[in-house]
């Protein structure tokens, strides 16, 4: 039997296949775990690849609501994988893992109160769910963040733990020096040894 699954939520303008390397890399670590690497649901309208959410005019005051109608597709989505994992009624152990504009996705699932999973890693990502809050104060969350990150700055990983914690939510952070934005080889194994602990 299957004891976790982990959904890697990739960053705008990438696909499934970005992240899929990450999954087996750890697979050996996190023995009976199943990986899965979706494409986010609408195409990048600038070039190749997909996002969850339109970057097209956005700011730092219509972002939320770009998340909030990002909702519907990306809970279709996630509740199609569920079924084929035949993971519905299982979501303690599942873990949300996103990069960039995944992971504001993988926060607002859980933030929002409607995907109450065992873990999340935000990979160089941001809160940007709208208000009000719902968190699942069981769900643990991971941040990592480079610090030389010049897409988004390392500051809102540091402002999320903030208000997750005012929400109750244990977090951990890992801020690493002269890392942009990406996943950083330390970033990646601290990643897993925190599934592992969601997973135990």
């Amino acid at each position: 039997m299957t004891k976790g699954l982990i959904i890697l939520l990739h960053g705008v303008g990438s696909n499934g296949k970005d992240l899929a390397g990450l999954g087996a890399h750890w697979a050996e670590g996190l023995p009976r775990v199943a990986f899965t690497s979706p494409n986010a649901p609408f195409p990048f309208e600038h070039g190749a690849g997909y996002q969850w959410f339109s970057l097209s005019g956005v700011t730092s005051a219509n972002r939320a609501e770009r998340v909030y109608h990002a909702r519907e597709a990306f809970d279709r989505q996630i509740s199609a994988i569920l079924a084929i994992h035949q993971m519905q009624d299982r979501l303690e152990n599942v873990v949300l893992v996103g990069f960039s504009q995944g992971s504001i996705m993988a926060l607002d699932a859980v933030v929002s109160g409607r995907w109450p999973v065992a873990g999340v890693v935000a990979f160089s990502g941001r809160l940007a769910s709208p208000l009000p809050y719902d968190m699942p104060v069981k769900t643990p969350v991971m941040l990592i963040h480079g610090m030389a990150d010049s897409v988004i700055p390392c500051a809102e990983s540091e402002a999320a733990a903030r208000q997750l914690r005012e929400l109750g939510a244990v977090v951990s952070t890992q801020f690493d020096a002269s890392v942009g934005h990406t996943i950083s080889a330390q970033g990646a194994r601290s990643a897993s040894e925190f599934i592992a602990t969601c997973l135990a």
